[in-house]
C-alpha cells in the first residue's frame, strides 16, 4: 500500500545524484578524476548539458552542491531541463541534517537556482510499475555503518528503489536497488529508459495493478477460509477495513493504467 508522497515517474526523462558541486574534497574521497574543483564543476555541467535537452525533466536524488552554498548553487542554474531534487544528507534542505529554520532559510536559494524540492522519499509508478526513489538505499553507505536510518525508505519488500549516497563506482543495479550516482555513470544523468529496462528484467516483477489484484484476492481468500461462526463483529470490521483499503488501491491502480493510456495517446515522452 502507498506509504510515501506519490510521484508521477512517467514525467521524468533522466535521473542522477551526488554531483557534489564545488565540494573541495569529493575528488579525493570518491576517487574522481579531476585535478581541481573548477575542473570538476565544468565537467559536471558539460556532461549534463550534453545529454539533457532544455525541455527534459531530471530527477536528482540528493547531494547536489556543497562548499559555499551562495556560490555553488548558482552554478547549477546553468544545467538544462526542469530539475527536481529529492534532498540528500548534504543538502541544506535535508530534514535528516538540517533544522526546520535552516530549511526555510535555504529553500529560496535552491528555488532561485531553478530547483523544485521534493520529499525525502517518493513513490509512484512508471508505465504501471511501482518505484521508490530516495537519496538513501535500503541498505548501504559510503561509511562502514548505515547513517540516517530513520530517513531511509522502509525495508526492502521487492519494490524497485532508485538511490544515490553510496558513491559506489559499480554501475546501477544491486538486487531491488539501482544506484544512480554520477560516480557510477560517467558523471552524467542516466536516461530513464535504462531504469525501465532494469525494472522489466527483474524476476517476478509486477505492475501496480497486478499487485493490487493479487493482494485483494488474498484478502478475499482469507475471508472465504474463515468459518462463519468465528466471525465476530470485531473480526468482521477489521476484515471489511482491510478489504476496503485494498479495493481503494485497486481502483487507484486502474486509474494509473487509464492515465498512462491517455498520456500515450497524447504523445507523451
Amino acid at each position: 500500500m502507498r506509504e510515501y508522497p506519490w510521484f508521477d515517474f512517467n514525467q521524468v526523462d533522466f535521473v542522477t545524484s551526488d554531483t557534489h558541486f564545488s565540494h573541495a574534497r569529493i575528488s579525493e574521497l570518491a576517487d574522481r578524476p579531476f585535478s581541481t574543483v573548477a575542473e570538476m564543476d565544468a565537467a559536471l555541467i558539460g556532461r549534463w548539458n550534453d545529454v539533457v535537452a532544455p525541455d527534459s525533466v531530471v530527477l536528482h536524488l540528493g547531494d547536489l552542491a556543497l562548499g559555499a552554498i551562495a556560490e555553488s548553487l548558482p552554478l547549477t542554474a546553468h544545467l538544462h531541463g526542469r530539475r527536481l531534487l529529492v534532498p540528500g544528507n548534504h543538502d541544506r534542505v535535508s530534514p535528516a541534517t538540517q533544522s526546520k529554520r535552516a530549511i526555510e532559510r535555504f529553500l529560496p536559494m535552491y528555488e532561485a537556482a531553478g530547483w523544485e524540492i521534493l520529499p525525502e522519499v517518493i513513490e509512484g509508478t512508471r508505465h504501471g510499475y511501482r518505484i521508490i526513489a530516495s537519496h538513501y538505499p535500503y541498505a548501504g553507505d559510503s561509511q562502514p555503518t548505515d547513517r540516517h536510518t530513520s530517513h531511509r525508505p522502509r525495508g526492502d519488500d521487492g519494490i524497485p528503489l532508485l538511490h544515490g549516497h553510496t558513491h559506489a563506482r559499480d554501475h546501477g543495479p544491486n538486487g531491488h536497488q539501482f544506484h544512480v550516482g554520477v560516480d557510477a555513470h560517467d558523471f552524467a544523468p542516466i536516461p530513464f529508459s535504462v531504469i525501465d529496462a532494469w525494472i522489466r528484467s527483474m524476476p517476478g516483477i509486477e505492475t501496480r495493478l497486478q499487485t493490487a489484484v493479487r493482494e485483494a484476492r488474498e484478502v478475499i481468500a482469507d475471508l472465504d477460509d474463515t468459518p462463519p461462526s468465528s466471525m465476530d463483529l470485531m473480526f468482521f470490521m477489521q476484515a471489511f477495513d482491510e478489504l476496503h483499503m485494498h479495493l481503494e488501491e485497486l481502483l487507484a491502480a486502474v486509474d494509473d493504467v487509464e492515465q498512462v493510456k491517455g498520456d500515450d495517446g497524447q504523445g507523451s515522452r
